[in-house]
Protein backbone atom coordinates (compact mmCIF):
# COMPACT_ATOMS: atom_id res chain seq x y z
CA UNK A 1 0.00 0.00 0.00
CA UNK A 2 1.80 3.06 -1.22
CA UNK A 3 0.31 6.20 0.30
CA UNK A 4 -1.92 4.39 2.75
CA UNK A 5 0.90 2.98 4.86
CA UNK A 6 2.92 6.10 5.52
CA UNK A 7 3.87 7.36 8.95
CA UNK A 8 2.43 10.65 10.15
CA UNK A 9 -0.29 12.88 8.80
CA UNK A 10 2.02 15.45 7.23
CA UNK A 11 3.07 13.12 4.45
CA UNK A 12 -0.39 11.76 3.70
CA UNK A 13 -1.21 12.16 0.06
CA UNK A 14 -4.45 11.62 -1.76
CA UNK A 15 -5.24 7.91 -2.00
CA UNK A 16 -6.13 6.11 -5.20
CA UNK A 17 -8.21 3.01 -5.84
CA UNK A 18 -5.01 1.11 -6.55
CA UNK A 19 -3.92 1.66 -2.94
CA UNK A 20 -6.78 -0.48 -1.70
CA UNK A 21 -6.86 -2.98 -4.54
CA UNK A 22 -3.56 -4.77 -3.82
CA UNK A 23 -4.32 -8.33 -2.81
CA UNK A 24 -0.88 -9.76 -2.15
CA UNK A 25 -0.06 -11.58 1.04
CA UNK A 26 -0.09 -9.12 3.92
CA UNK A 27 1.24 -9.54 7.45
CA UNK A 28 -1.31 -9.77 10.26
CA UNK A 29 0.47 -6.92 12.00
CA UNK A 30 1.93 -4.05 10.00
CA UNK A 31 5.68 -3.43 10.15
CA UNK A 32 7.93 -0.48 9.53
CA UNK A 33 10.78 -0.38 6.98
CA UNK A 34 13.08 -2.49 9.24
CA UNK A 35 10.44 -5.15 9.81
CA UNK A 36 9.76 -4.20 13.44
CA UNK A 37 6.10 -4.26 14.56
CA UNK A 38 4.44 -0.86 14.58
CA UNK A 39 3.22 0.46 17.95
CA UNK A 40 -0.55 0.19 18.47
CA UNK A 41 -0.91 3.96 18.67
CA UNK A 42 0.43 4.19 15.11
CA UNK A 43 -2.97 3.02 13.86
CA UNK A 44 -4.33 6.48 14.59
CA UNK A 45 -1.76 8.09 12.30
CA UNK A 46 -2.22 5.80 9.31
CA UNK A 47 -5.19 6.03 6.91
CA UNK A 48 -7.68 3.18 6.76
CA UNK A 49 -9.42 4.24 3.56
CA UNK A 50 -10.33 7.12 1.31
CA UNK A 51 -13.35 9.10 0.15
CA UNK A 52 -15.14 7.83 -2.96
CA UNK A 53 -17.90 10.40 -3.46
CA UNK A 54 -19.49 13.23 -1.49
CA UNK A 55 -23.08 14.42 -1.05
CA UNK A 56 -24.60 17.10 1.16
CA UNK A 57 -25.16 15.00 4.28
CA UNK A 58 -22.78 12.10 3.79
CA UNK A 59 -20.33 10.23 1.64
CA UNK A 60 -19.28 6.86 0.30
CA UNK A 61 -15.84 5.69 1.33
CA UNK A 62 -13.56 2.74 0.63
CA UNK A 63 -11.94 0.98 3.59
CA UNK A 64 -8.98 -1.40 3.55
CA UNK A 65 -9.98 -4.67 5.25
CA UNK A 66 -6.40 -5.40 6.35
CA UNK A 67 -6.12 -2.00 8.01
CA UNK A 68 -9.44 -2.60 9.79
CA UNK A 69 -8.13 -5.92 11.10
CA UNK A 70 -4.98 -4.18 12.34
CA UNK A 71 -7.09 -1.60 14.13
CA UNK A 72 -9.14 -4.31 15.84
CA UNK A 73 -6.08 -5.28 17.87
CA UNK A 74 -5.52 -1.73 19.07
CA UNK A 75 -5.80 -1.01 22.79
CA UNK A 76 -7.86 2.11 22.18
CA UNK A 77 -11.53 0.97 22.04
CA UNK A 78 -12.41 3.75 19.61
CA UNK A 79 -9.68 2.70 17.17
CA UNK A 80 -10.51 -0.99 17.59
CA UNK A 81 -14.03 -0.32 16.25
CA UNK A 82 -12.85 1.96 13.44
CA UNK A 83 -14.81 1.44 10.23
CA UNK A 84 -17.52 -0.65 11.85
CA UNK A 85 -21.17 0.41 11.72
CA UNK A 86 -21.80 3.12 14.29
CA UNK A 87 -18.12 4.03 14.70
CA UNK A 88 -16.61 7.45 14.07
CA UNK A 89 -14.01 8.34 11.47
CA UNK A 90 -12.27 11.58 10.58
CA UNK A 91 -11.29 13.21 7.32
CA UNK A 92 -8.82 16.05 6.97
CA UNK A 93 -10.31 19.13 5.34
CA UNK A 94 -7.91 22.04 5.06
CA UNK A 95 -6.38 22.66 8.49
CA UNK A 96 -9.16 20.92 10.37
CA UNK A 97 -10.97 17.62 10.70
CA UNK A 98 -14.40 16.46 9.60
CA UNK A 99 -16.05 13.80 11.79
CA UNK A 100 -18.25 11.15 10.19
CA UNK A 101 -20.28 8.19 11.44
CA UNK A 102 -20.36 4.87 9.57
CA UNK A 103 -23.89 3.92 8.56
CA UNK A 104 -23.57 0.87 6.28
CA UNK A 105 -20.91 -1.53 5.00
CA UNK A 106 -20.64 -3.85 2.00
CA UNK A 107 -17.84 -5.67 0.23
CA UNK A 108 -16.56 -4.23 -3.03
CA UNK A 109 -17.47 -6.90 -5.61
CA UNK A 110 -15.29 -5.37 -8.33
CA UNK A 111 -12.73 -7.85 -9.70
CA UNK A 112 -9.46 -7.65 -7.81
CA UNK A 113 -10.89 -5.62 -4.86
CA UNK A 114 -11.43 -8.48 -2.38
CA UNK A 115 -9.95 -6.55 0.51
CA UNK A 116 -11.96 -3.38 0.00
CA UNK A 117 -15.06 -2.48 2.01
CA UNK A 118 -17.46 0.18 0.70
CA UNK A 119 -19.16 2.15 3.49
CA UNK A 120 -21.69 4.97 3.67
CA UNK A 121 -20.98 7.66 6.26
CA UNK A 122 -22.92 10.64 7.63
CA UNK A 123 -21.09 13.88 8.41
CA UNK A 124 -21.55 14.95 12.05
CA UNK A 125 -19.45 18.09 12.44
CA UNK A 126 -16.01 19.62 12.20
CA UNK A 127 -13.21 20.87 14.42
CA UNK A 128 -9.89 22.65 14.19
CA UNK A 129 -6.48 21.07 14.80
CA UNK A 130 -3.83 22.21 17.24
CA UNK A 131 -0.68 22.43 15.17
CA UNK A 132 1.67 21.32 17.94
CA UNK A 133 -0.31 18.41 19.38
CA UNK A 134 -2.60 17.45 16.50
CA UNK A 135 -5.59 17.44 18.87
CA UNK A 136 -9.06 18.46 17.72
CA UNK A 137 -10.55 21.53 19.40
CA UNK A 138 -13.47 23.88 18.85
CA UNK A 139 -15.71 21.09 17.57
CA UNK A 140 -19.07 22.23 16.18
CA UNK A 141 -22.07 20.63 14.55
CA UNK A 142 -22.51 21.01 10.79
CA UNK A 143 -20.21 21.15 7.79
CA UNK A 144 -18.72 24.26 6.17
CA UNK A 145 -16.04 22.58 4.02
CA UNK A 146 -16.46 19.19 2.38
CA UNK A 147 -13.70 16.73 1.54
CA UNK A 148 -12.89 15.82 -2.06
CA UNK A 149 -12.87 12.29 -3.47
CA UNK A 150 -9.59 10.60 -2.67
CA UNK A 151 -9.15 12.30 0.72
CA UNK A 152 -7.69 9.79 3.24
CA UNK A 153 -9.83 8.48 6.10
CA UNK A 154 -8.44 8.02 9.64
CA UNK A 155 -9.87 6.34 12.73
CA UNK A 156 -11.11 8.68 15.47
CA UNK A 157 -9.24 8.02 18.71
CA UNK A 158 -10.58 8.23 22.26
CA UNK A 159 -8.52 11.42 22.64
CA UNK A 160 -10.33 12.87 19.62
CA UNK A 161 -13.72 11.85 20.98
CA UNK A 162 -12.86 13.28 24.39
CA UNK A 163 -12.32 16.67 22.76
CA UNK A 164 -15.38 16.32 20.56
CA UNK A 165 -17.74 15.36 23.38
CA UNK A 166 -16.22 17.77 25.90
CA UNK A 167 -18.62 20.36 27.28
CA UNK A 168 -18.56 23.70 25.52
CA UNK A 169 -19.12 25.48 28.82
CA UNK A 170 -22.91 25.28 28.93
CA UNK A 171 -24.57 23.88 32.06
CA UNK A 172 -24.86 20.11 31.71
CA UNK A 173 -25.54 16.91 33.60
CA UNK A 174 -23.61 13.68 32.96
CA UNK A 175 -25.69 10.55 32.53
CA UNK A 176 -23.34 7.86 31.24
CA UNK A 177 -20.39 6.88 29.07
CA UNK A 178 -19.98 7.51 25.35
CA UNK A 179 -19.86 4.32 23.27
CA UNK A 180 -17.38 2.79 22.47
CA UNK A 181 -15.07 4.52 24.96
CA UNK A 182 -14.59 3.44 28.55
CA UNK A 183 -14.25 6.77 30.31
CA UNK A 184 -15.59 9.63 28.19
CA UNK A 185 -18.58 11.06 30.00
CA UNK A 186 -21.80 11.77 28.11
CA UNK A 187 -23.55 14.97 29.10
CA UNK A 188 -26.87 16.65 28.36
CA UNK A 189 -27.05 20.44 28.04
CA UNK A 190 -29.81 21.23 30.50
CA UNK A 191 -31.07 24.50 29.03
CA UNK A 192 -31.24 23.09 25.49
CA UNK A 193 -32.74 19.80 26.71
CA UNK A 194 -35.53 21.43 28.70
CA UNK A 195 -35.99 24.60 26.67
CA UNK A 196 -37.03 22.71 23.55
CA UNK A 197 -38.69 19.63 25.12
CA UNK A 198 -37.41 16.05 25.06
CA UNK A 199 -38.70 12.53 24.49
CA UNK A 200 -37.41 9.27 26.00
CA UNK A 201 -38.42 6.28 23.88
CA UNK A 202 -37.81 2.58 24.41
CA UNK A 203 -39.52 -0.80 24.41
CA UNK A 204 -40.62 -2.42 27.65
CA UNK A 205 -37.71 -3.99 29.52
CA UNK A 206 -34.93 -1.82 28.07
CA UNK A 207 -34.41 0.17 31.28
CA UNK A 208 -36.53 3.13 30.23
CA UNK A 209 -37.98 3.93 33.67
CA UNK A 210 -34.58 3.64 35.39
CA UNK A 211 -33.04 5.88 32.73
CA UNK A 212 -35.80 8.46 33.20
CA UNK A 213 -35.20 8.37 36.96
CA UNK A 214 -31.45 8.81 36.38
CA UNK A 215 -31.94 11.91 34.19
CA UNK A 216 -34.40 13.46 36.66
CA UNK A 217 -32.13 12.70 39.63
CA UNK A 218 -29.23 14.43 37.86
CA UNK A 219 -31.39 17.46 37.10
CA UNK A 220 -32.63 17.60 40.70
CA UNK A 221 -29.04 17.44 41.99
CA UNK A 222 -28.08 20.29 39.67
CA UNK A 223 -31.15 22.40 40.53
CA UNK A 224 -32.45 21.63 44.04
CA UNK A 225 -34.73 24.68 43.75
CA UNK A 226 -36.22 23.57 40.43
CA UNK A 227 -39.86 22.85 39.62
CA UNK A 228 -40.68 19.44 38.13
CA UNK A 229 -44.10 17.78 37.89
CA UNK A 230 -44.19 14.12 36.88
CA UNK A 231 -47.33 12.23 35.93
CA UNK A 232 -46.77 8.62 37.03
CA UNK A 233 -49.54 6.28 35.77
CA UNK A 234 -48.18 3.11 37.41
CA UNK A 235 -46.85 4.29 40.76
CA UNK A 236 -43.28 3.33 39.78
CA UNK A 237 -41.44 6.53 40.66
CA UNK A 238 -42.69 6.99 44.23
CA UNK A 239 -39.91 4.67 45.43
CA UNK A 240 -37.21 6.44 43.41
CA UNK A 241 -37.99 9.92 44.76
CA UNK A 242 -39.35 9.23 48.22
CA UNK A 243 -36.45 11.15 49.80
CA UNK A 244 -36.06 13.80 47.12
CA UNK A 245 -39.54 14.93 46.16
CA UNK A 246 -43.17 15.54 47.04
CA UNK A 247 -45.21 12.34 46.62
CA UNK A 248 -48.89 12.79 45.78
CA UNK A 249 -51.59 10.19 45.14
CA UNK A 250 -55.33 9.81 45.74
CA UNK A 251 -54.78 9.89 49.50
CA UNK A 252 -53.23 13.37 49.60
CA UNK A 253 -53.64 15.00 46.18
CA UNK A 254 -56.79 16.91 47.18
CA UNK A 255 -57.40 18.39 43.75
CA UNK A 256 -60.50 20.64 43.89
CA UNK A 257 -63.13 19.81 41.27
CA UNK A 258 -63.81 23.49 40.63
CA UNK A 259 -60.34 23.88 39.08
CA UNK A 260 -61.69 22.12 36.01
CA UNK A 261 -62.57 24.32 33.06
CA UNK A 262 -65.82 23.87 31.15
CA UNK A 263 -64.42 21.31 28.69
CA UNK A 264 -63.15 19.17 31.56
CA UNK A 265 -66.47 19.50 33.39
CA UNK A 266 -68.20 18.14 30.30
CA UNK A 267 -65.86 15.13 30.19
CA UNK A 268 -66.66 14.24 33.80
CA UNK A 269 -70.32 15.22 34.19
CA UNK A 270 -71.79 14.37 30.77
CA UNK A 271 -72.53 10.81 29.67
CA UNK A 272 -74.56 11.46 26.52
CA UNK A 273 -73.38 11.42 22.91
CA UNK A 274 -74.44 12.96 19.60
CA UNK A 275 -77.07 15.71 19.62
CA UNK A 276 -77.99 14.95 23.25
CA UNK A 277 -74.47 15.87 24.33
CA UNK A 278 -74.75 19.33 22.79
CA UNK A 279 -78.01 19.92 24.67
CA UNK A 280 -76.45 18.66 27.92
CA UNK A 281 -73.39 20.84 27.31
CA UNK A 282 -75.48 23.99 26.90
CA UNK A 283 -77.40 23.24 30.10
CA UNK A 284 -74.26 22.49 32.12
CA UNK A 285 -72.51 25.65 30.89
CA UNK A 286 -75.43 27.85 31.90
CA UNK A 287 -75.87 26.26 35.34
CA UNK A 288 -72.11 26.11 36.05
CA UNK A 289 -71.71 29.83 35.41
CA UNK A 290 -74.56 30.57 37.82
CA UNK A 291 -72.98 28.35 40.47
CA UNK A 292 -69.62 30.15 40.16
CA UNK A 293 -71.39 33.51 40.43
CA UNK A 294 -72.69 32.56 43.90
CA UNK A 295 -69.18 32.74 45.35
CA UNK A 296 -68.09 36.04 46.94
CA UNK A 297 -64.92 35.93 44.83
CA UNK A 298 -67.07 36.34 41.73
CA UNK A 299 -68.60 39.47 43.22
CA UNK A 300 -65.15 40.94 43.89
CA UNK A 301 -63.84 40.11 40.41
CA UNK A 302 -66.93 41.19 38.56
CA UNK A 303 -67.16 39.59 35.14
CA UNK A 304 -66.23 35.90 35.12
CA UNK A 305 -66.55 33.11 32.57
CA UNK A 306 -67.55 29.49 32.84
CA UNK A 307 -63.80 28.63 32.75
CA UNK A 308 -62.82 30.94 35.62
CA UNK A 309 -61.36 28.86 38.51
CA UNK A 310 -63.90 30.18 41.05
CA UNK A 311 -64.95 27.75 43.82
CA UNK A 312 -68.59 26.61 43.86
CA UNK A 313 -70.64 24.08 45.78
CA UNK A 314 -71.84 20.90 44.08
CA UNK A 315 -75.06 21.32 46.07
CA UNK A 316 -75.50 24.78 44.51
CA UNK A 317 -75.02 23.31 41.04
CA UNK A 318 -77.61 20.59 41.74
CA UNK A 319 -80.08 23.18 43.10
CA UNK A 320 -79.63 25.36 40.02
CA UNK A 321 -80.22 22.31 37.80
CA UNK A 322 -83.45 21.62 39.75
CA UNK A 323 -84.58 25.21 39.36
CA UNK A 324 -83.86 25.25 35.64
CA UNK A 325 -85.58 21.90 35.22
CA UNK A 326 -88.73 23.31 36.84
CA UNK A 327 -89.03 26.23 34.46
CA UNK A 328 -91.80 25.95 31.89
CA UNK A 329 -89.87 27.84 29.19
CA UNK A 330 -86.78 25.64 29.20
CA UNK A 331 -87.47 24.54 25.61
CA UNK A 332 -86.95 20.77 26.03
CA UNK A 333 -87.76 17.92 28.37
CA UNK A 334 -86.43 17.43 31.90
CA UNK A 335 -84.41 14.38 30.86
CA UNK A 336 -81.08 16.23 30.21
CA UNK A 337 -81.25 18.00 33.60
CA UNK A 338 -81.98 14.73 35.37
CA UNK A 339 -79.15 13.01 33.51
CA UNK A 340 -76.57 15.60 34.60
CA UNK A 341 -77.89 15.74 38.14
CA UNK A 342 -77.73 11.95 38.51
CA UNK A 343 -74.10 11.87 37.35
CA UNK A 344 -73.03 14.64 39.75
CA UNK A 345 -74.69 12.91 42.70
CA UNK A 346 -73.05 9.63 41.70
CA UNK A 347 -69.58 11.22 41.67
CA UNK A 348 -70.17 13.03 44.93
CA UNK A 349 -71.18 9.83 46.70
CA UNK A 350 -68.50 7.52 45.24
CA UNK A 351 -65.56 7.13 47.70
CA UNK A 352 -63.14 6.56 44.78
CA UNK A 353 -63.61 10.20 43.74
CA UNK A 354 -63.09 11.73 47.18
CA UNK A 355 -59.63 13.01 46.21
CA UNK A 356 -61.44 15.38 43.86
CA UNK A 357 -65.09 15.74 44.90
CA UNK A 358 -64.78 15.80 48.66
CA UNK A 359 -66.90 18.38 50.47
CA UNK A 360 -63.69 19.54 52.15
CA UNK A 361 -62.35 20.92 48.83
CA UNK A 362 -64.79 23.82 48.52
CA UNK A 363 -62.54 26.46 50.06
CA UNK A 364 -60.30 28.69 47.97
CA UNK A 365 -57.14 26.54 48.11
CA UNK A 366 -55.93 27.29 44.58
CA UNK A 367 -52.74 29.12 45.61
CA UNK A 368 -51.90 26.43 48.17
CA UNK A 369 -52.54 23.63 45.66
CA UNK A 370 -50.36 25.22 42.97
CA UNK A 371 -47.54 25.93 45.44
CA UNK A 372 -47.57 22.34 46.65
CA UNK A 373 -47.79 20.63 43.26
CA UNK A 374 -45.42 22.95 41.37
CA UNK A 375 -42.90 23.11 44.25
CA UNK A 376 -43.10 26.88 44.73
CA UNK A 377 -40.90 27.13 46.76
CA UNK A 378 -39.09 23.81 46.42
CA UNK A 379 -37.51 23.53 49.90
CA UNK A 380 -34.82 21.26 48.41
CA UNK A 381 -37.41 18.84 46.93
CA UNK A 382 -37.83 20.08 43.37
CA UNK A 383 -39.98 17.25 41.99
CA UNK A 384 -43.64 16.30 42.49
CA UNK A 385 -44.46 12.69 41.68
CA UNK A 386 -48.21 12.47 41.01
CA UNK A 387 -49.27 8.82 41.14
CA UNK A 388 -52.51 8.53 39.17
CA UNK A 389 -52.62 4.71 39.32
CA UNK A 390 -55.29 4.92 42.01
CA UNK A 391 -57.44 7.38 40.07
CA UNK A 392 -60.55 5.78 38.50
CA UNK A 393 -59.88 5.15 34.83
CA UNK A 394 -62.96 7.16 33.79
CA UNK A 395 -61.38 10.41 34.99
CA UNK A 396 -57.64 9.69 34.71
CA UNK A 397 -57.30 11.62 31.46
CA UNK A 398 -59.24 14.54 32.90
CA UNK A 399 -57.05 14.66 36.02
CA UNK A 400 -53.92 14.71 33.85
CA UNK A 401 -55.56 17.39 31.67
CA UNK A 402 -56.27 19.60 34.70
CA UNK A 403 -52.72 19.27 36.05
CA UNK A 404 -51.17 19.92 32.61
CA UNK A 405 -53.43 22.90 31.94
CA UNK A 406 -52.66 24.39 35.35
CA UNK A 407 -48.95 24.25 34.53
CA UNK A 408 -49.53 26.06 31.24
CA UNK A 409 -52.08 28.57 32.54
CA UNK A 410 -49.89 29.43 35.52
CA UNK A 411 -46.99 30.14 33.17
CA UNK A 412 -49.20 32.43 31.06
CA UNK A 413 -50.70 34.39 33.94
CA UNK A 414 -47.36 34.75 35.78
CA UNK A 415 -45.55 36.49 32.95
CA UNK A 416 -45.45 39.73 34.94
CA UNK A 417 -43.56 37.90 37.69
CA UNK A 418 -40.03 36.54 37.66
CA UNK A 419 -40.05 33.49 35.39
CA UNK A 420 -40.18 30.16 37.20
CA UNK A 421 -39.75 27.51 34.48
CA UNK A 422 -41.62 24.26 35.09
CA UNK A 423 -40.82 20.83 33.64
CA UNK A 424 -43.84 18.57 33.05
CA UNK A 425 -42.86 14.92 32.58
CA UNK A 426 -45.50 12.55 31.24
CA UNK A 427 -44.92 8.81 31.49
CA UNK A 428 -46.88 6.56 29.08
CA UNK A 429 -47.37 9.66 26.93
CA UNK A 430 -49.07 7.75 24.09
CA UNK A 431 -52.08 7.26 26.38
CA UNK A 432 -52.62 11.01 26.67
CA UNK A 433 -51.41 12.34 23.30
CA UNK A 434 -52.41 9.56 20.91
CA UNK A 435 -52.00 9.62 17.14
CA UNK A 436 -54.98 10.94 15.19
CA UNK A 437 -56.21 7.45 14.33
CA UNK A 438 -56.52 6.63 18.06
CA UNK A 439 -57.57 10.07 19.26
CA UNK A 440 -60.81 10.42 21.19
CA UNK A 441 -60.73 14.21 21.17
CA UNK A 442 -59.99 14.44 24.91
CA UNK A 443 -58.85 17.69 26.48
CA UNK A 444 -55.56 16.19 27.72
CA UNK A 445 -54.37 15.59 24.15
CA UNK A 446 -55.13 19.18 23.20
CA UNK A 447 -53.40 20.78 26.19
CA UNK A 448 -50.26 18.62 25.86
CA UNK A 449 -50.13 19.38 22.14
CA UNK A 450 -50.40 23.07 22.93
CA UNK A 451 -47.61 22.83 25.51
CA UNK A 452 -45.44 21.06 22.93
CA UNK A 453 -46.03 23.85 20.41
CA UNK A 454 -46.07 26.94 22.64
CA UNK A 455 -44.73 25.93 26.06
CA UNK A 456 -41.14 27.09 25.58
CA UNK A 457 -42.34 30.67 25.03
CA UNK A 458 -43.73 30.67 28.56
CA UNK A 459 -41.06 28.64 30.35
CA UNK A 460 -42.91 25.31 30.30
CA UNK A 461 -40.86 22.27 29.29
CA UNK A 462 -42.39 18.94 28.27
CA UNK A 463 -40.76 15.55 28.77
CA UNK A 464 -42.49 12.61 27.08
CA UNK A 465 -41.73 8.99 27.99
CA UNK A 466 -43.30 6.22 25.95
CA UNK A 467 -42.76 2.66 24.74
CA UNK A 468 -44.90 3.12 21.62
CA UNK A 469 -43.72 6.24 19.76
CA UNK A 470 -45.74 5.25 16.68
CA UNK A 471 -48.92 5.65 18.75
CA UNK A 472 -47.85 9.15 19.80
CA UNK A 473 -49.16 12.22 17.98
CA UNK A 474 -46.61 12.92 15.25
CA UNK A 475 -46.84 16.68 15.67
CA UNK A 476 -45.96 16.40 19.37
CA UNK A 477 -42.89 14.22 18.84
CA UNK A 478 -41.64 16.55 16.10
CA UNK A 479 -41.68 19.41 18.63
CA UNK A 480 -39.23 17.57 20.91
CA UNK A 481 -35.80 19.10 20.33
CA UNK A 482 -33.97 16.18 21.95
CA UNK A 483 -34.83 12.52 21.39
CA UNK A 484 -33.36 9.82 23.61
CA UNK A 485 -34.03 6.51 21.85
CA UNK A 486 -33.42 3.20 23.60
CA UNK A 487 -33.95 -0.17 21.95
CA UNK A 488 -37.17 -0.37 19.95
CA UNK A 489 -38.28 -3.83 18.84
CA UNK A 490 -41.21 -2.80 16.67
CA UNK A 491 -40.35 -1.83 13.08
CA UNK A 492 -43.14 0.76 12.95
CA UNK A 493 -41.75 2.44 16.06
CA UNK A 494 -38.24 2.43 14.60
CA UNK A 495 -39.44 4.03 11.35
CA UNK A 496 -41.42 6.64 13.28
CA UNK A 497 -38.40 7.66 15.35
CA UNK A 498 -36.12 7.81 12.32
CA UNK A 499 -38.57 10.15 10.60
CA UNK A 500 -38.48 12.49 13.61
CA UNK A 501 -34.69 12.62 13.92
CA UNK A 502 -32.25 14.74 11.90
CA UNK A 503 -30.76 13.22 8.75
CA UNK A 504 -27.21 13.21 10.08
CA UNK A 505 -28.19 10.74 12.80
CA UNK A 506 -29.24 7.96 10.44
CA UNK A 507 -26.11 5.90 11.07
CA UNK A 508 -26.83 5.91 14.80
CA UNK A 509 -30.53 5.19 14.33
CA UNK A 510 -29.85 2.05 12.32
CA UNK A 511 -28.34 0.59 15.49
CA UNK A 512 -31.47 1.14 17.61
CA UNK A 513 -32.65 -2.50 17.31
CA UNK A 514 -29.16 -3.66 18.41
CA UNK A 515 -28.87 -1.52 21.55
CA UNK A 516 -28.32 -3.29 24.83
CA UNK A 517 -30.38 -2.58 27.93
CA UNK A 518 -29.59 0.83 29.44
CA UNK A 519 -28.07 2.04 26.16
CA UNK A 520 -29.50 4.80 24.02
CA UNK A 521 -28.98 7.07 21.04
CA UNK A 522 -29.28 10.77 21.83
CA UNK A 523 -29.89 13.27 19.04
CA UNK A 524 -30.93 16.89 18.95
CA UNK A 525 -30.43 20.09 20.91
CA UNK A 526 -29.37 18.49 24.19
CA UNK A 527 -26.08 17.17 22.76
CA UNK A 528 -23.39 18.62 20.51
CA UNK A 529 -23.67 15.76 18.01
CA UNK A 530 -25.61 12.46 18.01
CA UNK A 531 -24.08 10.02 20.47
CA UNK A 532 -24.56 6.47 21.67
CA UNK A 533 -24.53 6.31 25.46
CA UNK A 534 -24.40 3.59 28.10
CA UNK A 535 -26.35 4.94 31.08
CA UNK A 536 -24.78 5.00 34.54
CA UNK A 537 -25.82 2.47 37.14
CA UNK A 538 -28.38 3.88 39.55
CA UNK A 539 -28.30 2.98 43.22
CA UNK A 540 -31.11 0.64 44.25
CA UNK A 541 -32.62 3.26 46.54
CA UNK A 542 -32.97 5.66 43.61
CA UNK A 543 -34.52 3.23 41.14
CA UNK A 544 -38.24 3.13 40.30
CA UNK A 545 -40.28 0.07 41.24
CA UNK A 546 -40.35 -1.20 37.68
CA UNK A 547 -38.27 -4.38 37.87
CA UNK A 548 -39.81 -7.48 36.28
CA UNK A 549 -40.74 -10.24 38.77
CA UNK A 550 -38.63 -13.39 38.69
CA UNK A 551 -41.06 -16.23 38.03
CA UNK A 552 -38.51 -18.96 38.74
CA UNK A 553 -37.61 -17.41 42.09
CA UNK A 554 -41.05 -16.35 43.29
CA UNK A 555 -42.74 -19.57 42.24
CA UNK A 556 -40.25 -21.42 44.40
CA UNK A 557 -41.54 -19.77 47.59
CA UNK A 558 -44.67 -20.50 49.60
CA UNK A 559 -46.37 -19.32 52.75
CA UNK A 560 -48.67 -16.44 53.71
CA UNK A 561 -50.86 -16.64 50.59
CA UNK A 562 -54.15 -16.88 52.54
CA UNK A 563 -53.55 -13.65 54.47
CA UNK A 564 -52.30 -11.87 51.35
CA UNK A 565 -55.54 -12.79 49.54
CA UNK A 566 -57.63 -11.54 52.49
CA UNK A 567 -55.81 -8.21 52.60
CA UNK A 568 -56.05 -7.82 48.84
CA UNK A 569 -59.81 -8.50 48.83
CA UNK A 570 -60.28 -5.96 51.62
CA UNK A 571 -58.46 -3.26 49.66
CA UNK A 572 -60.30 -4.30 46.52
CA UNK A 573 -63.71 -3.90 48.13
CA UNK A 574 -62.79 -0.61 49.79
CA UNK A 575 -61.36 0.63 46.47
CA UNK A 576 -58.46 2.03 48.45
CA UNK A 577 -54.79 1.17 48.89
Amino acid sequence: MSDMSINGLEGAGRATPADLAANGARPAVSSDARGAPRPATDNARRPIGYVLDVSGAGSSIALDLTRLEECMADGDPSISLAGQVGSQLKVRVGTGWLLASVRTQRQDMTAGNDGVIIAAVDFLGEGDEERLTGKIYGFRRGVTRYPVPGSPIYPATSTDLRQIYASDGRTNVTIGTVFPTRDIRAGLYVDALLGKHFALLGSTGTGKSTSAALILHRICELAPEGHIVMIDPHGEYMQAFRNHGQLLDVTNLNMPYWLMNFEEHCEVFLTSTGTDRQIDSDILGKCLLQARHRNRLAEQIGKITVDSPIPYLLSDLINILNNEMGKLDKGHTSVPYQRIKTKIEELRGDPRYQFMFSGMLVGDTMAEFISRVFRLPSHGKPISIIDVSGVPSEVTSTVVAVLSRLVFDYAIWSRDEETRPILLVCEEAHRYVPAEKNSDGSSVGRILSRIAKEGRKYGVSLGLITQRPSDLAEGVLSQCGTIIAMRLNNERDQAFVKAAMPEGARGFLDSIPALRNRECIICGEGVSIPIRVAFDELHNDLRPASADPSFSELWGKTGGEEMAVERTVQRWRAQSR
